[in-house]
């Protein structure tokens, strides 16, 4: 059963404690969700029901706790708390996250992120909690009681749409004045929800328009509400001619939309680390680092204050920092906002030592948790002594996302040099002879799950030139159009090459400098060369000429030194058996020499000559692999109006890559920018995306980092894998926005029928109610002069149906099933009606109750006669007002008005 309600002023983390499940550490519902919602009302936490999610009334705070289903049953699982402010909500509103979230995540058993989220500028990880989308609603606290009531068809109001991946709706005037071209908005009539896309408005915001309205149309209607799109207005004339009777003739040009404030990656990129402690009764804020920020600035005993400018403040809590830091640090967080001048709306993080968030991580260099330090994921070596089993590769793709292998690579490959902007096939016994001063293109071809896959490396060498560089992804181009645009383009830069790449090679992956191996001619080979040669077995080795000098040795690698009398094999005395194995391997193909093994600090005068003598050179121990608990992030990608804009999409699937997208997946190690169908004219400006991305990094990550090009249908395993599960046939049974919008018109109402709706939904929303139609606004706004108020309404009679372009036009009305003469009569008896009578506070209940249609007095609906009484007998009558009653469903009003002698 719910929650019970606990009072915010004094919450105890006894008594939430003592309401949590024992099993999962959550409130004791019947709900499995990993969603959990209250409203804060009276002070008090109200649950809000399942359907009600994603709908917020801006007069109210919420509390919004979200644990992933697969980690409840996880000790320490990670937790988000959320405090949500409405717009409306008061000032009061602004402080009082700090103590309550704090006990709540200590009933919680803490591991809990805590946020303050403010009303249109939620955080990413907030908004990826409501797929569909955000509704901001308005009201307060008699509204927000009643949530949302399914199968409510007697209402008429007006949604923006708006916002990128996670969209929002915000209630607005029920007139043309709201409209611009660039958004979507939503005329919701109760049985028919029209759509009105902006002119200016993009393919991907009318299609996630579309996602949010049919959302609503199944959770408020049951699906029973009838949809329909205007997206020219010239060829959708009867949804125009609808929309004119609601909010009358559009007198005026549409204005452009207001740009959203979003900020860039470079602004992101501005991070300050400040430790914050009390002495005395002051509040000292030191600053300490800015980017790029170590792991080991943080101290276990401290609290800290991360600066993101005006994007995020996040505020870490060491694991023995004091309970009175602890309290404050939304308070203090605050403040600093303010004396910072940031947006009141700037979002504020709070976590604990341990139980920081993936956003919080990544802008440090480097973080290393405790979970992962005995679970090393990246040790390729010792995963790949054994021979890869391709089966496991492609039955678990998380296992290829980790190792970064999409097969044991044993594909076909076939190898191109770039030179004068021409591709030149390389001989296949020179594969793997690559040029420092060249571009090379590697196509690997291998089959998974019955079909051909391709992947083609663009491997450039640190000495290239731009225009090598520019022709090396123009000749991709032309081989991915050859292969169908089916290419998965992977951007490689020389001594970042990914296991894969290595692999390809079987160990004998070679560059050299300053010459192309396989085109000698022109390019005599020096008197001296010096290889480096790093790797442990065939998956892993690569082999790169090095500055013949003794500085360039390094006492834990093996080097080859080849000269026209001598082969010496050095090795250092921190390098492997496995190291000096498959070092033997590699000089065979780089000289045919008799080799002679050199061991470090045995080496003969005719070494130390070759070399121009000795040098200091690398002789301190090789540290262990850094081993980073990074999490992937997934963003979406948008530079519309300026400079690339990226909006992470938290607690990421399948279901977040749609066809009109750019997503970003940082994977760390690798970046992967997917390209949905409907994206093609962004896939010139995606890899310098990915390159901006790594540039404008808080962490100061290395600009070698592989860029994977990924198209939608063609995703390798190593993109997939780091997705909870992936259906390779998703885009085959996926509709486009097109054929939605056309299986929607299968059962167009008339004209007539939604006419003879709006009639009725004006006249009985006329009482009290600030939700009616422009005509009944009209009228109401002049209501305190009641001879002035029903002269205008008599004057709006006929209106209603002499074909107006306000209402509905008579060629309109001839071609539905209903007459002309209908709606006039209806209207006139609806708004001619008695000046003296009603002006004095309605018709007696004896002259409307259980009365026949031919017994009420003149101009009385025999349909609504309940409108015609006195707010002060209908609430002695029904037991509600007006506005409660007309906001039920429709049965339910028929149903009361029978058994009170109304109907």
């Amino acid at each position: 059963m719910p929650s019970p309600a606990l009072p915010t002023g004094r919450v105890k983390a006894e008594a939430l404690a003592s309401r949590m499940d024992p099993r999962w550490g959550l409130p004791n519902t019947e709900s499995h969700r990993d969603l959990h919602i209250w409203i804060i009302e009276n002070l008090q936490m109200v649950p809000v029901p399942e359907p009600a999610y994603g709908n917020f009334f801006e007069k109210h705070c919420y509390v919004v706790l979200h644990v992933p289903q697969r980690l409840k049953a996880t000790p320490g699982a990670p937790k988000d708390l959320h405090y949500w402010i409405g717009k409306m909500a008061g000032a009061g509103a602004e402080g009082a996250p700090g103590s309550l979230l704090q006990q709540l995540n200590e009933a919680l058993g803490g591991a809990a992120v805590q946020h303050r989220e403010v009303q249109g500028h939620e955080s990413a990880c907030f908004r990826s909690y409501f797929r569909s989308g955000i509704i901001y609603r308005k009201g307060g606290l008699a509204s927000a009681r009643k949530h949302v009531e399914t199968n409510v068809y007697n209402i008429q109001r007006l949604l923006r749409i708006r916002g990128g991946k996670h969209v929002s709706a915000t209630e607005v005037e029920l007139s043309w004045h709201s409209f611009n071209k660039s958004d979507v908005f939503l005329l919701d009539l109760g049985r028919m929800m029209i759509q009105w896309n902006g002119p200016k408005a993009s393919a991907a915001k009318k299609a996630r328009g579309l996602f949010l309205t049919h959302s609503l149309r199944d959770r408020e209607r049951g699906g029973r509400a009838q949809v329909s799109v205007v997206d020219d207005e010239a060829e959708a004339t009867d949804l125009m001619e609808i929309m004119e009777a609601v909010l009358g003739h559009r007198v005026r040009n549409l204005h452009a939309a207001m740009p959203s404030k979003r900020m860039s990656e470079l602004q992101k990129a501005n991070v300050h680390l400040y430790q914050i402690c009390q002495k005395s009764k002051d509040l000292v804020v030191q600053e300490l680092s800015t980017c790029p920020l170590t792991q080991d600035l943080l101290q276990e005993e401290n609290c800290y204050m991360l600066d993101q400018g005006s994007f995020k403040i996040y505020v870490w809590q060491g694991r023995l920092a004091s309970l009175q830091d602890r309290g404050a640090a939304f308070r203090r967080a605050l403040s600093f906002i303010q004396a910072k001048g940031y947006p009141s709306y700037t979002s504020v993080e709070v976590m604990d030592d341990g139980a920081e968030s993936a956003g919080f991580k990544q802008l440090f260099r480097s973080w290393s948790g405790q979970q992962r330090k005995n679970k090393n994921l990246s040790g390729m070596g010792k995963l790949l002594q054994v021979k890869l089993d391709v089966g496991k590769l492609h039955s678990q793709p998380e296992l290829a996302a980790q190792l970064r292998m999409v097969d044991d690579a044993s594909g076909s490959v076939q190898v191109w040099c770039v030179q004068d902007s021409c591709r030149r096939p390389v001989d296949p016994k020179r594969h793997g002879q690559l040029c420092a001063d060249c571009c090379y293109l590697v196509l690997y071809t291998y089959r998974r799950m019955g079909l051909t896959q391709h992947v083609l490396y663009l491997w450039q060498g640190l000495q290239a030139t731009a225009h090598e560089i520019s022709a090396l992804r123009a000749n991709a181009e032309e081989l991915d159009l050859w292969y169908r645009e089916a290419l998965v383009q992977e951007h490689v830069t020389m001594g970042s090459e990914p296991p894969h790449f290595l692999a390809i090679f079987q160990g004998q992956l070679m560059i050299f400098q300053g010459r192309p191996s396989h085109s000698r001619k022109g390019h005599p080979a020096p008197a001296v060369s010096l290889f480096h040669i790093q790797g442990t077995d065939s998956y892993n080795t690569r082999t790169v000429e090095v500055p013949a000098r003794a500085s360039a040795l390094n006492s834990n690698d093996v080097f080859l030194l080849v000269t026209a009398n001598l082969c010496n094999l050095w090795f250092g005395k921190g390098c492997s058996g496995d190291q000096r194995e498959m070092a033997r391997t590699v000089v065979t193909i780089i000289s045919r020499e008799d080799m002679e093994i050199v061991l470090e600090g045995q080496e003969p005068p005719d070494f130390w000559e070759a070399l121009g003598g000795q040098a200091p050179y690398s002789s301190n121990k090789r540290p262990p692999e850094d081993v980073c608990d990074f999490q992937p992030r997934l963003f979406e990608c948008s530079c519309q109006a300026g400079p690339l804009v990226l909006t992470e999409v938290v607690f990421f699937s399948q279901e977040d890559l749609d066809e009109y997208d750019v997503m970003l997946l940082d994977a760390w190690q690798e970046i992967f920018l997917w390209m949905g169908a409907a994206a093609s004219e962004w896939k010139q400006k995606a890899v310098a995306w990915g390159q901006e991305y790594l540039k404008t990094h808080p962490a100061g990550r290395s600009l070698a980092t592989p860029i994977v090009l990924v198209k939608q249908g063609h995703e390798p395993p190593t993109f997939t894998g780091w997705f909870c599960s992936w259906d390779p046939y998703k885009w085959s049974s996926t509709q486009s926005y097109k054929e939605v919008v056309e299986g929607d018109l299968g059962a167009v109402s008339t004209i007539s029928e939604i006419t003879a709706e709006i009639v009725n939904f004006q006249l009985s929303r006329w009482p009290g109610n600030d939700r009616a139609g422009p005509l009944a606004l009209r009228a109401l706004k002049s209501s305190e002069d009641s001879s002035e108020s029903w002269s205008s309404l008599s004057e709006l009679g006929p209106r209603v149906g002499t074909g107006s372009r306000s209402t509905i036009s008579r060629s309109t009305i001839s071609r539905s099933t209903i007459s002309r003469s209908t709606i006039s009569s209806a209207s006139s008896s609806s708004y001619q009606s008695s000046p003296r009578s009603l002006g004095s506070g309605g018709l007696p209940q004896e002259q409307l109750r259980h009365r026949a249609a031919k017994d009420l007095p003149e101009g009385v609906d025999p349909a609504h006669k309940e409108a015609y009484l006195s707010d002060s007998d209908f609430q002695d009558i029904f037991g509600k007002s007006k506005e409660e009653f007309y906001s039920m469903a429709k049965w339910r009003q028929q149903q009361e008005k029978q058994q009170l002698g109304f109907f």
